[in-house]
Order: structure tokens, then sequence, then C-alpha cells
């Protein structure tokens, strides 16, 4: 069992960066890939990024990539997404997923999840 919970969100302006934390608890972090998800009220939730266990395999959506960047230290259980040159379209609560069975981009795959952190981004 895994237990996620994020933080680091808030209100940033266009172009500006920020850097959501997720701490994990629970023995079998470590061996779990990890994903990010985002979504805005009224809308399906969407693929942002994800990473291998090992961090050795980063992944991320068309429209983050380049801009964002997932990383994790699992000698603190702690999975990292920097937000960098933010746009007003990155408003969305963010929610921090593991171990996805075997896709990375689809959010069906993932058994763990946080309670969301907002970014809102203004313009």
């Amino acid at each position: 069992q895994v237990q996620l919970e994020e933080s680091g969100g808030g209100l940033v302006q266009a172009g500006g960066s920020l850097r959501l934390s997720c701490a994990a608890s629970g023995r079998f972090f470590a061996g779990i890939g990890m994903g990010w998800f985002r979504q805005v009220s009224g809308k399906e939730r969407e693929f942002v990024a994800g990473i291998s266990w090992r961090g050795d395999s980063t992944y991320y959506s068309d429209s983050v990539k380049g801009r964002f960047a997932i990383s994790r230290d699992n000698a603190k259980n702690m999975v990292y997404l920097q937000m960098n040159s933010l746009k007003p379209e990155d408003t969305a609560v963010y929610y921090c997923a593991g171990d996805p069975t075997q896709d990375y981009y689809s959010d069906d795959e993932y058994d763990y999840w946080g309670q969301g952190t907002q970014v809102t981004v203004s313009s």
C-alpha cells in the first residue's frame, strides 16, 4: 500500500515556475512507476508526466514537453514535477499517481492517487 500527498501548488504569473512535490509513504515506493496528471473542472483527467521506478525512463505529454521535468528521489520517497514557462492553460488540479500497470499515459492504469494540489497561472 502506498499513500501519496502533493504539495507546492499555488498562484503564479505566466512565464513563471513552480515545483510540485509528492511525498509517498509505504515500503514499495522505490519499486513502482509514478506519474503526474492534471484535471480542470468539468474535463477529463489528463496525463502530464511519468517516471519509471529507477528514474531512467521519463514520459511527457506533448503539451508540457520541454517545459516540465519529472524526477524522483527513492531514498526520500519523493517525486517532483518542475514546471517552467507556465501558461494559463496549465491551470488545473495536479495529482500524483503511483504504480501504473503498464501504460503510464492512462489514469486507469494507476493504483494510488494523492488528493491533488491546485496550480493557477495568471495571464
